[in-house]
């Protein structure tokens, strides 16, 4: 697998360093990209209906909520990351993720459904990584005000589904 190296503070916005954080110090994001949907598919299927639309508290989102957000999430950090790297230096604008959710509809999907497509887009974002030239990932661009490189975008993708994915362990289900 293509190695893609950590990038370094100053190629993302600070808050993205939370999601890197869940990730190790190497240049594997593509392995993480695919270990991410393994664990995300486990987790999700052993799951009851129940749990999936369980909400930790009033506000929250469901499991099913939490899932496809991390499907938009990814979506968008992907076509920023195909901009970017095309050398596109349009600002971009951000989006509210929090609106995002109602018209989703996720709650009335099926939790296999949610993850066919995850399973969709984490192909072509692997892809559309795998195949840049290696020079791609150091162009950046804006989106909502903030500068990120391509390579910073690849690991945003991966470490925020990592995050999730240990939200969903301790808040949903209790585990370490």
């Amino acid at each position: 697998m293509r190695p893609i190296p950590r990038p370094q503070p100053g190629e993302y916005p600070p808050y993205a360093g939370l999601y890197l954080d869940y990730l190790p110090d190497d240049d594997r994001v593509l392995a993480h990209l695919e270990e991410g949907l393994i664990q995300v598919e486990a987790l999700a299927r052993g799951m009851t209906e129940e749990q999936l639309l369980y909400r930790y508290a009033p506000g929250k989102w469901s499991v099913k909520e939490v899932l496809l957000h991390v499907v938009d999430d990814e979506r968008i950090y992907a076509y920023r990351a195909l901009r970017f790297a095309r050398g596109d230096a349009t600002p971009l604008p951000g989006f509210d993720e929090k609106a995002y959710v109602p018209p989703s509809g996720a709650d009335r999907r099926s939790v296999g459904s949610i993850l066919e497509e995850l399973r969709a887009v984490r192909a072509a974002t692997i892809a559309l990584f795998a195949h840049l030239p290696e020079e791609a990932f150091d162009r950046a661009g804006t989106a909502d005000g903030n500068r990120a490189t391509v390579r910073a975008l690849a690991w945003h993708i991966a470490g925020h589904e990592r995050r999730h994915l240990a939200v969903i362990r301790e808040r949903y289900l209790g585990l370490p």
